[in-house]
């Protein structure tokens, strides 16, 4: 008898295999797991077996993340990271005390803030000249899409009353027409990419700090969303292969590199000679992401029918489609062709409209079937396309956290979008009734990466710290915790093609999550109360809890 380099055992296992989702013991042999069952898994046990009694707690495949951006998001945890704040008093406070603990840098950077702390949603120049008046200040929104200036950043960048939007941005402007401080989209770019980028040495850093945070929550694979120079970030593909290659790449990660929206179909030939140096070890770069649309909360989500405005009128606003919709038929069908995976961002249900259009025109063109195409965020999905997306094979790939009654959904979208097309976000139950593949991301730095948050809104729809006496958002559109639990495992390996991961099966990679309690037992409502106690990756144990 061959015995066991690692068992698990003494506590259920959640397989992820519909035919057989329950065991209470595996056991693992160089790297793979090599027996699923009960007490008679014991007998692989050898004198060199190492023995993991669960204690009654649950093991689950390991997390998969299908939307996250881990370099950037360790960069700002080393950064000035506001991230765990919540008001404009504790921003102010954190980037003075970040100001005066570094006061040889030459700027200011970070972020972590977001829309509902400030009044309006919208903060100004003069509250970040208060706390930094001697240096340049640009902080990014929790969501990316938008940053936050102060006058001397605003100065050296040149932007003025009569500087001119960008095309794909929006300079924020008050009523004189003078620029307020913050800038969302391409104008980003105005002020970021003037402000110190991060050295290699910072990247890996960071890519090292967002990699153990995530392990830390049980996730061992993920698809970096956007791998490639963006709104003043630098392009991290050679920190991921050097990463892979020096073996400090613990996850499975395929990375989605990037479309630059200023370029054509030219730019095919750059992604593919990136694709083809870019498969070292645990990395592969075999995506490309196309962001289609912006956010609804500073308008340039992509609507089929116009914003409404603070009255309640409509506006002549319908949002920005980051790539004219021609193009982009044109660009899927070419991408199809080579075999890229595409990677799309898709948020407001034009958005939405024009990238299953567009995976048609390349399914109809012929070429692979098996690049399993998805599109992440999908806020606001006309009805008569959820079942565009089993037809065309086009993976759901949710952000579930986003999906509950919270103050920027109920102020910052829902009066602007009406009733409804309110009525037609997060459609995660009606897309799993329509046969539609789950997968499940966080798009972290922008929220939470903990995968428990997000199973918790998925099923209950409302926000994990939320009042008991808060609605329930769309409750028609919750899913069951097997469900959600599948999108976060079978889901995301799917669309990060890791088909060896995903399920606790025979042959399969020993990628593995202990949580702390089994909330198949527990009430709904104490779903995010659930922790991450250790996370192995191939059988090598990448994080363990002090209470583990």
């Amino acid at each position: 008898m061959t015995h066991a380099d690692l068992v698990f055992t003494n506590g259920p296992v959640w397989t992820g295999d519909a035919a057989r989702s329950w065991a209470t013991a595996i056991a693992v042999r160089g790297g793979r797991i090599t027996a699923v069952g009960h007490d008679e898994v014991r007998e692989l046990v050898g004198p060199r077996t190492e023995l993991v009694d669960l204690h009654g707690r649950l093991l689950v495949p390991g997390f998969q993340d299908a939307h996250v951006h881990p370099v950037f998001a360790g960069l700002t945890m080393l950064s000035c990271d506001l991230a765990s704040y919540e008001t404009a008093e504790e921003y102010a406070a954190a980037i003075a005390r970040y100001a005066a603990a570094n006061p040889d840098r030459p700027w200011i950077t970070g972020g972590g803030w977001s829309f509902p702390a400030f009044p309006g949603g919208l903060p100004t120049r003069e509250q970040l000249d208060t706390v930094v008046p001697d240096r340049p200040a640009y902080l990014t929104v929790r969501d990316a899409h938008s940053a936050w200036a102060n006058s001397r950043a605003l100065e050296i960048a040149g932007i003025t009353r009569d500087t001119h939007d960008p095309v794909g941005g929006r300079i924020e402007r008050d009523a004189d027409g003078n620029p307020t401080g913050v800038l969302h989209e391409q104008a980003m770019a105005l002020v970021g990419d003037l402000a110190p980028h991060p050295t290699e040495d910072d990247l890996m850093r960071g890519l090292l700090a967002g990699q153990a945070h995530l392990h830390s929550l049980g996730i061992t694979a993920w698809q970096d969303a956007i791998v490639g120079a963006y709104g003043g970030w630098p392009d991290q593909l050679g920190t991921y292969l050097e990463a892979a290659r020096t073996g400090v790449l613990t996850a499975r990660v395929r990375g989605a590199l990037w479309w630059d929206r200023e370029r054509g179909l030219e730019q095919i030939g750059d992604l593919l000679d990136r694709r083809a140096k870019g498969t070292v070890g645990r990395f592969t770069a075999g995506s490309v992401k196309i962001m289609q649309d912006g956010v609804p909360e500073n308008f340039t989500a992509a609507l089929s029918e116009p914003y409404l405005d603070g009255c309640g009128c409509v506006t002549s606003n319908r949002g920005l489609s980051m790539v004219d919709p021609e193009l982009l038929r044109e660009a899927v069908v070419r991408l199809h062709a080579e075999g890229f995976q595409v990677h799309f961002h898709a948020i407001g249900d034009r958005a939405v409209t024009e990238v299953l259009d567009a995976v048609e025109a390349a399914r109809a063109a012929g070429g692979c079937l098996d690049l399993r195409h998805h599109a992440a965020h999908l806020q606001v999905v006309d009805p008569r396309d959820l079942p565009r997306f089993r037809t065309l094979g086009v993976a759901a790939n949710m952000q579930p956290l986003w999906a509950a009654h919270e103050q920027q959904m109920d102020e910052m979208c829902i009066p602007f979008l009406g009733e409804k097309r309110a009525a037609w976000q997060y459609p995660f139950g009606a897309l799993l009734r329509e046969g539609a593949v789950l997968a499940a991301g966080s798009d972290w730095m922008v929220s939470s990466p903990d995968p428990m948050h997000g199973i918790h809104v998925a099923v209950n729809r409302t926000a994990p710290d939320a009042d008991p006496t808060t609605p329930v958002f769309l409750p028609h559109q919750r899913l069951d915790l097997g469900s959600a639990l599948a999108a976060y495992t079978a889901g995301s390996a799917y669309v990060n093609h890791l088909d060896g991961t995903g399920s606790i099966a025979v042959g399969k990679l020993a990628d593995l999550t202990v949580l702390d309690r089994n909330p198949f037992d527990g009430p709904a409502h104490e779903i995010a109360h659930t922790r991450a106690l250790l996370t192995y990756v191939e059988g090598e144990r990448v994080h363990a809890a002090a209470d583990a």
